[in-house]
């Protein structure tokens, strides 16, 4: 679809979507809602009544990680919206670090849930995503009637591994090397995004991330300001430390593990569980953390089968 993206929230100005932002094999229109102070690009698809499901992607992704499971999950009924979160790709991009709390982050959900007039929504994230699910499952489970979490643990189960175990600071490495000012950002740029590619490419099963892909992504991460604006993810959130309100969460939740994950402990998916009232686990043996590229058709059966994608009441 090309178009403007318009809307008067925030600073930045509008964004040109690209004519191929969207590909041909995935049946989704884009379009800018304004949530929380910022304007977010979003990608949506399937039935305007369906039951409102959102699409959570991580880092260094953004809205297209998800792109293959928007039609098998469209088509089993849900209205799926997958936002550029903010700071990445065609969403806007606040310029401080504090703009990128994670309380932040979920006021954008819960305003992208608002303005599709809903009172709740399914959501599942992937990465920095499921970490954004998290805190809306703990402090907005009103408005999250399913949690899907992919390839993240509860936020009170990393830190605690973070803490205590030398295996999961080692495999974390990066975090603190992106709390240096501008020295991360000048290095991924060089040679054409070269560490980025490589990074995906090794840490994945051999072939996940085609040419195709990866032109997408450098052309994500090439936008002005936006490769500054993921880090600073990372950047808020070893400043600011947060801890939840509770470790409770009661909003039903499933985690979705690729087993073979080279950045986080296996255990922690289990670990995580122990904080859910109602909690499943799925473990992919075959998959590495990019299980939603990996096996996106089975992620998104997973998500049917734990979030009925029929609305309250159609089933009468």
């Amino acid at each position: 679809m090309v178009g403007t993206a318009d809307g008067t929230a925030g600073t930045s100005p509008p964004v040109e979507v690209p004519a191929d932002e969207i590909p041909e094999d995935v049946p989704g229109t884009s379009r800018t809602v304004e949530t929380n102070g910022v304007r977010l690009h979003v990608v949506e698809a399937g039935p305007e009544d369906g039951k409102l499901l959102v699409l959570l992607h991580g880092f260094p992704e953004f809205w297209y990680g998800w792109h293959e499971t928007i039609a098998p999950l469209a088509n089993d009924g849900y209205r799926v919206v997958v936002p550029d979160q903010r700071g990445y790709n065609l969403s806007e991009k606040p310029p401080d670090v504090a703009d990128y709390r994670i309380g932040a982050l979920a006021r954008d959900v819960v305003g992208l849930i608002d303005a599709y007039g809903r009172e709740t929504a399914a959501v599942a994230g992937h990465d920095w995503g499921a970490a954004v699910g998290w805190w809306l499952a703990i402090h907005h489970a009103d408005r999250v009637s399913e949690f899907v979490a992919v390839n993240v643990p509860h936020p009170t189960v990393f830190e605690r591994a973070l803490r205590t175990s030398w295996r999961q600071r080692r495999k974390s490495w990066y975090v603190l090397a992106f709390q240096l000012p501008r020295l991360p950002e000048a290095v991924a740029r060089a040679g054409n995004w070269r560490i980025g590619v490589r990074a995906l490419r090794e840490t994945s099963d051999p072939g996940t991330f085609g040419e195709e892909d990866l032109r997408r992504y450098r052309r994500a991460w090439d936008r002005d300001g936006a490769f500054e604006a993921m880090v600073n993810w990372y950047r808020a959130i070893v400043r600011e430390r947060p801890e939840p309100d509770t470790p409770r969460v009661t909003v039903p939740t499933l985690v979705v593990w690729g087993a073979n994950d080279p950045f986080l402990e296996k255990r922690l998916a289990g670990e995580s569980l122990e904080h859910c009232a109602d909690g499943r686990l799925l473990t992919i043996d075959d998959a590495t953390h990019w299980v939603i590229h990996e096996d996106p058709h089975r992620v998104a059966r997973a998500i049917s089968d734990h979030a009925d994608p029929l609305p309250p009441g159609a089933r009468e």
